[in-house]
């Protein structure tokens, strides 16, 4: 099957894929990264009034040492700006991914039911029994907000069934002291 567009149409959805492929090191979520990002996905749905492109089925995105991997990935981004040339590349305004997150970095894991990216605040969120690795050390909630540029992240309880002899939910935590050490 051959797919027809017009010129317009075509240059488009070239800029689109290239910003889509090229989150600028401004926003993306490795900041100062050059390396290409490649997205793979069962299904893309383009959606120009929206603003947006959605990769739907076995997400599988990576930028250099940063994966993502999820059931639904949704990347938000600027309008064009009727001033700047008709070849600019769109900047992302946030990204959405729903199902099965999965984030990894080096020896940092984060999990999760979904996870937001916002680019002006530089933050990530993971929602919905949200647990995050560093080597083995771990912590647990209900949500954990991660400040990219701050190095900073708050992690919210856990809901739980308040009942006969049940707690309500907390933030978990394990911590591993490091073993090395011990063998000395």
């Amino acid at each position: 099957m051959r797919l027809f567009l017009s010129p317009s149409r075509k240059n488009f959805l070239v800029a689109l894929l290239f910003g889509m492929l090229l989150l600028t090191t401004n926003t993306g979520l490795c900041q100062g990264d050059d390396d290409p990002i490649n997205i793979e996905a069962d299904r893309m749905i383009s959606q120009e009034e929206k603003n947006s492109v959605v990769f739907i089925g076995n997400v599988d995105a990576s930028q250099g040492k940063v994966t993502i991997r999820t059931d639904e990935m949704t990347i938000y981004y600027q309008p064009n700006d009727p001033k700047k040339p008709k070849d600019q590349t769109r900047q992302v305004k946030k990204m959405i991914c729903v199902g099965k997150v999965k984030v990894t970095q080096d020896d940092w894991l984060g999990t999760g039911d979904r996870m937001e990216y916002f680019a002006d605040a530089r933050k990530v969120i993971l929602y919905g029994n949200a647990k995050a690795w560093q080597g083995k050390n771990m912590v647990s909630g209900k949500t954990i907000t991660y400040f990219l540029d701050e190095k900073r992240s708050e992690v919210e309880r856990s809901e739980a069934v308040v009942g006969k002899g049940k707690k309500q939910g907390r933030v978990k935590a394990t911590i591993v002291p490091n073993s090395d050490d011990n063998k000395k």
